[in-house]
């Protein structure tokens, strides 16, 4: 039933019923809808619908509204939905209390970070529900500011557990984050020639049989196109049928600009003020008008407006009866008509107020420097308080206004490299096209450059290769900005992760790397020597590395590069250790984005170890927060650790689905270390799986120079498992090959993960004449401790040890095998042991499956945490979840591991401790 303009309702039973089944379920689920559909098609009508409904049904409806004029404020959208709720705020941890009184201007503090706010939200949210359910109702959310944007798409993704539901309204080719937060999506579309016609019908009875057809015809269902077009229509206003076809958007907006022709000018000037304004404010909107009226603005001015139904007045607040609506009225008026009203609009506001020097730069056609540079102090200010998208619009209308072409580039830099953070690939584009044409020196061209690879790691511009960025930073470096020199440098080194930018450009990262100003063990030289060169660098890199993460100690960035930076060069142990000393500070400062990375190497590094414990939950985690954060490569490259942790585990199908996944995304810019942890997670669940042939053919593919999975450093720690599926393939011809190039690697690197691979592959590969020495070598030596590693050098010495027909000392190292493989979790591993015993006439009980087997990642990570005696609170501040979804997971943990409260959890985690 979409309400029609008029107050009808027709045709819609079945959204509707769906929005009530939704609004009934609250008190015991919440969740998101994304309703969407084209502009008048009855998205709004929906809202209000369901608002009623909820109200009916005792439940605190809250409103929030995006609006076409700029946003002049960051969180104004966010302050509008939760107002209302604002006495809760003290109530919140002292963090959250804090970065959401910055948010909302009740403080003056900086915005730590937009994740916080968000979590601040949702918390405060659930407070609120705690009374009554709540429905979170937004409107033209294509339209909110950018940082409200943000939180609603944060809290869209974390209200199951809770007895809210969010419903937000989209215009149909109008992307934001909520399309790709995987809510469940509601699209309107026009409705049936039946409620059409009924709809019609009421709203115009009296209209002319062929003007009726036609705008049946022409409305095709759009109730907004029925219910509007048929005021402006008569007998003889048929439109021909050869007429130029017209968007109906551009129709209506037509009917509502000749609507207003009608009116007396007075009531003109009154809805063009209040089309320009960024405030509803009735009162604001006619003492505005009247300072360019022969007398003051009265409501009887405004009264042919609210008849010709453009406008609705209520509680001192004017409200257009729909976005095309102020659209037309705005685009009627020239341009110096518009001008004109903001700059009175300007004059009625504070002096010194951001809104008034917003209003100003619209009514300006020169330069005007001193407007410029209030507009960058206001897009600083906007910065502070989290509101990127905001700050990029204030420093472009600043550069706009610039009178000096060295401002106006700065500012457009300035701008280029905060659009960055956005996301907004379009956006970035426009700011440095314009940029450019003004770019006078070597710096701000090199910066230019450097910015357009922003996103993504270059990986979406081929044309910003390394090479490229080696000459930027020479330009800089001449100029002595170092600083940035090797925040372009570490860009460079991010290109040869991701891509293979061949061995010359490696090495002029190195080379650069060791010209600029900083002592070895800066964790950004290290970063970038282990990225561009992770095996001819490697023994550099790893002995300076914990010297390192002494001197960073408390700075979760640095040892988060520096984690980075052990993973690339084959020390898991640390890379691990030092990723997850990151963690904590950067969850505290809600920055979700470096935290995705900090996890995802973690993981990595977890995965490479077979820590399946901690390593599935973080896995999980970093996933899921690169996607939430954009980072689409990153996300790649952790669903494939996700695949590697499946296949480790045995769930061979659902690596083999996680893999595919991983590859799709990595696949159409040859990301490089998504298909190759793709490709290892492929082979690992086909030898699991008994396909050796299949799991030799996956993972030579790492070995391939020409192969897109090709990655010089992560095909360096995955030589167990290739020279493991050459022997049970029976073809190990090409693997002595890659393990001969690996042996003259590991004379330049002292990488734990490499020596680890090649003591495993000199045993295997040997004839029995060395065999038994070398896999002695490879268990004393103490770069066999990690245990995944020494146990299948056990499981390897025992089969060959059986073979010999040695049997008790095979079940020596079989049982060995076995019982590190059980309490790791591997469990195709622990059954090749359990086969092996069996052949050497020794039976074992077969592994009960424990917790990682029965608990979701999220599950487990939450279990974990709770073992360890975080409370509810604290397990969902770290995870950026509310307390009550927390305790949601706990109660479906409980079952699952057989107990009944959070004090058994310790004893039903015994491999956690």
């Amino acid at each position: 039933m979409v309400r029609s303009h008029a107050g009808v309702l027709l045709g819609r039973e079945g959204e509707t019923g769906f929005l009530h089944d939704r609004i009934r379920g609250l008190p015991r689920q919440g969740g998101a809808v994304l309703v969407h559909g084209e502009p008048g098609i009855g998205k709004t009508a929906l809202l209000e619908e369901a608002a009623r409904h909820a109200a009916r049904n005792r439940n605190r409806v809250l409103t929030t509204v995006g609006v076409e004029s700029e946003t002049l404020l960051p969180f104004s959208g966010l302050h509008q939905l939760i107002f209302p709720f604002r006495s809760l705020i003290d109530d919140l941890p002292d963090t959250e209390r804090d970065a959401l009184r910055a948010a909302l201007g009740i403080t003056d503090a900086p915005v730590p970070d937009l994740y916080l706010v968000a979590l601040a939200s949702l918390n405060l949210l659930a407070r609120a529900a705690a009374d009554a359910p709540l429905l979170l109702v937004v409107d033209d959310v294509h339209w909110l500011d950018g940082a409200s944007a943000e939180v609603v798409s944060f809290l869209s993704r974390r209200l199951e557990s809770e007895p809210i539901l969010l419903l937000a309204a989209l215009r149909d080719g109008y992307p934001t984050r909520l399309t790709r937060a995987d809510v469940a999506d509601l699209a309107v579309g026009p409705l049936s020639a039946e409620a059409s016609a009924l709809l019609l019908d009421q709203r115009a009875p009296g209209l002319a049989r062929m003007a009726r057809q036609q705008l049946l015809k022409d409305a095709a269902g759009n109730p907004l196109a029925l219910t509007e077009l048929a005021t402006d229509t008569s007998g003889q206003g048929v439109i021909s049928p050869d007429a130029p076809w017209t968007p109906m958007s551009r129709r209506l907006q037509d009917a509502f600009t000749a609507r207003l022709r009608t009116l007396p000018d007075a009531t003109r000037h009154i809805l063009l003020t209040a089309a320009c304004d960024d405030s509803p404010s009735l009162t604001e909107t006619m003492r505005v008008a009247s300072l360019d009226l022969a007398a003051p603005a009265t409501a009887a001015d405004l009264a042919p407006a609210v008849s010709a139904r453009l406008i609705e007045v209520a509680d001192d607040a004017v409200r257009f009866r729909h976005p095309l609506m102020r659209s037309a009225i705005r685009q009627a008026a020239p341009a110096a008509r518009r001008r004109e009203v903001h700059a009175a609009l300007a004059r009625c506001l504070p002096a010194g107020s951001d809104r008034r020097t917003w209003h100003e730069a619209a009514a300006a056609v020169q330069p005007d420097a001193r407007l410029a540079d209030r507009l960058e102090a206001a897009a600083d200010r906007a910065y502070r308080r989290g509101g990127a998208a905001d700050s990029v619009f204030a420093l472009e209308q600043s550069a706009r206004l610039s009178s000096e072409p060295e401002q106006r580039v700065e500012r457009l830099l300035k701008a280029a490299d905060q659009a960055v953070d956005t996301g907004q690939q379009h956006l970035l584009t426009r700011l440095l096209d314009a940029a450019a044409p003004w770019a006078a020196t070597p710096q701000q061209r090199a910066r230019i450059q450097w910015i357009k690879g922003g996103l993504e790691d270059g990986m979406r511009d081929a044309s910003e290769g390394t090479a490229l960025l080696t000459r930027l930073v020479r330009t800089v470096m001449a100029e002595g900005d170092h600083d940035l020199a090797v925040r372009i440098l570490w860009s460079a080194a991010l290109r040869c992760f991701w891509s293979e930018p061949g061995d010359a450009a490696r090495r002029d990262i190195v080379a650069l790397a060791d010209a600029l100003p900083f002592p070895d063990d800066d964790p950004r030289i290290l970063a970038i020597l282990a990225y561009a060169q992770p095996v001819t660098s490697g023994r550099r890199v790893l002995a300076h590395l914990r010297r390192a993460a002494g001197r960073t100690a408390g700075d979760a960035q640095a040892d988060r590069l520096v984690g980075s930076a052990a993973v690339l060069v084959g020390d898991f142990e640390l890379a691990a250790e030092l990723s997850e000393v990151s963690v904590p500070g950067l969850r505290a400062h809600g920055r979700l984005g470096l935290l995705a990375r900090a996890l995802g190497a973690q993981a990595w590094s977890g995965a490479q170890l077979a820590r399946l414990d901690s390593t599935i939950p973080v896995a999980e985690e970093a996933s899921r927060l690169a996607r939430e954060t954009g980072q689409t490569f990153l996300h790649g490259i952790n669903v494939a650790t996700e695949a590697r942790t499946a296949a480790l585990q045995g769930r061979y199908d659902s690596a083999m689905e996680l893999a595919a996944q991983a590859e799709r995304i990595g696949l159409p810019v040859a990301a490089r270390p998504v298909l190759a942890t793709a490709q290892i997670a492929r082979g690992v669940a086909a030898m699991g799986a008994g396909r050796h042939d299949e799991a030799h053919a996956h993972l030579l593919r790492m070995h391939d120079p020409t192969d897109p999975a090709h990655q010089p450093a992560l095909r360096c720690y995955a030589l167990i498992e290739l020279v493991d599926a050459a022997v049970h393939s029976g073809d190990t011809r090409r693997a002595r090959s890659v393990i001969g190039e690996m042996e003259a690697a590991a004379r330049r690197s002292t990488s734990p993960a490499l020596h680890s691979g090649l003591r495993y592959a000199r045993a295997v590969l040997a004839d029995d004449t060395e065999a038994e020495k070398l896999f002695e070598q490879a268990l004393a030596d103490d770069g066999c401790a990690w245990p995944f590693d020494r146990a299948r050098v056990q499981l390897a010495y025992g089969q060959w040890l059986r073979r010999q027909r040695r049997v008790t000392d095979a079940r020596a190292q079989l049982r060995a095998a076995r019982d590190a493989f059980d309490a790791l979790g591997t469990v195709p591993w622990g059954e090749r042991a359990r086969r092996e015993l069996l052949a050497s006439g020794e039976t074992s009980r077969r592994r009960e499956p424990d917790a990682r087997d029965r608990l979701t990642p999220q599950e487990l990570q939450i279990a974990r945490m709770a073992a360890e005696g975080l409370t509810n609170r604290e397990i969902g501040q770290r995870l950026y979840l509310s307390h009550r979804t927390v305790s949601t997971h706990l109660h479906r943990v409980f079952p699952k591991l057989g107990i009944t409260s959070r004090v058994e959890l310790r004893n039903a985690l015994p491999h956690f401790q």
